[in-house]
């Protein structure tokens, strides 16, 4: 029973009924594994669209590869046909794209009858990404973020908050300054480089001491704010 599992079948020109719905549910299940363990390994918020997403693309791949059989001119055919179609979507994360990957092959070894070179592969992958995620591998000791300090005309920018920075143990670099309220005021913006469980309210707080109280805006994606 085992070395049936873990054996090819033999696909021909006509698919049994008992076959096909058999790779469905496989396929089905597989992906749902895979889209759970997504979730659960996912530090930010996620597509719930995308988690569905990826239940059902085992069994698409596993029906695509189920009709096309052994049949070269059914092969080209379905080619020629997904050839037409666009996906007209931003660059995802390169983790989406990675489990994307995922359940497009658990959804091929399906189709090809490999179920239990399916099942063995996704829950060793699965469980892979659990420990990764568990460890935090590859995660950043600290964190860049965009701090933007108005400070007084009369203040000396340059050094003001030196002594601030290297308290809290912060790296910076300044991008910009520019003047505001008819010259009355400058703004500052600073590339800074922190731990993350420095207290971001202490921090503000010291430079709020230095900079008379003037609006500090931190922003958590320097990314996505513009210098």
């Amino acid at each position: 029973m085992l070395d049936s599992l873990f054996t090819a079948t033999t696909m021909d020109s006509t698919i049994t009924i008992t076959h096909a719905l058999l790779t469905i549910v496989v396929s089905f299940l597989l992906g749902g594994i895979i889209s759970i363990t997504y979730m659960k390994t996912s530090k930010q918020s996620y597509s719930q669209n995308f988690a569905l997403t990826m239940i059902l693309i085992p069994s698409i791949i596993a029906i695509i590869i189920l009709l096309i059989g052994n049949n070269v001119a059914r092969a080209f055919s379905l080619a020629g046909a997904f050839s037409i179609i666009r996906f007209r979507s931003a660059p995802g994360d390169p983790k989406d794209i990675a489990y994307v990957l995922f359940t497009m092959a658990t959804g091929l070894a399906c189709g090809v009858g490999m179920y239990g070179y399916a099942i063995l592969f996704t829950f060793i992958l699965c469980a892979l990404m659990m420990v990764l995620h568990k460890f935090k591998f590859g995660a950043k000791r600290s964190s860049q973020k965009l701090l933007k300090i108005t400070v007084p005309e009369d203040l000396g920018y340059e050094e003001a908050f030196l002594e601030v920075f290297k308290t809290f143990q912060v790296g910076h670099e300044l991008k910009k300054v520019k003047t505001t309220e008819l010259g009355s005021l400058f703004e500052l913006v600073y590339l800074i480089t922190m731990d993350p469980k420095t207290s971001q309210k202490e921090l503000i707080d010291a430079l709020r001491c230095r900079n008379g109280n003037l609006n500090i805006t931190l922003s958590m994606n320097p990314e996505a704010s513009d210098y």
